[in-house]
């Protein structure tokens, strides 16, 4: 056996991550979904079994936000996961007879990290947002902070959104 045989066949080690990442966003997504469900079951009790908590809008809100922010994380795993496998074992025959969305497909290490990227963008400004809720704005720099940082936002996603283009 030749060492360039050995050394070609070595990038199936990459099957191990292409494996673990989609495990991990089909449990992302479950567990994700299992929040949604959470979230309808307290809106559920809210309106038919007098159940009043102190904070319902900000606990409903703040619990779809983290669902949607576990949902991005899933896509992340499986984008990843998908780039992987495209990348180093060999192309997926159904995706590239797929009428659908290309989104997954992925043709250079630089394009997965982009992709990849501007999800774990998103992934931080929910889980940005989600924080921010649960804040107590008592001062006027408290606030000047806020707009500052939603100003940040802002224009990081026009750059992002630029960069694209």
């Amino acid at each position: 056996m030749h060492f360039g045989t050995f050394l070609w066949s070595s990038r199936l080690v990459t099957f191990l991550a292409v494996i673990f990442s989609l495990i991990g966003g089909v449990i992302l997504f479950i567990v994700a979904s299992y929040d949604i469900v959470d979230v309808a079951v307290m809106v559920f009790k809210f309106f038919f079994k007098n159940y009043h908590p102190e904070d319902f809008h900000a606990d409903v809100v703040g619990g779809i936000i983290g669902a949607i922010d576990l949902y991005l994380m899933a896509i992340v795993m499986l984008i990843f996961s998908f780039g992987i496998y495209e990348l180093f074992i060999g192309a997926i025959k159904e995706a590239d007879e797929s009428k659908t969305s290309k989104i997954l497909e992925i043709h250079s290490l630089d394009q997965l990290k982009d992709k990849v990227a501007k999800v774990i963008v998103m992934v931080l400004i929910v889980n940005f947002f989600q924080r921010i809720m649960h804040l107590d704005f008592t001062t006027g720099t408290d606030m000047l902070y806020f707009a500052i940082s939603i100003l940040a936002l802002c224009v990081g996603l026009y750059f992002l959104g630029k960069g694209a283009h």
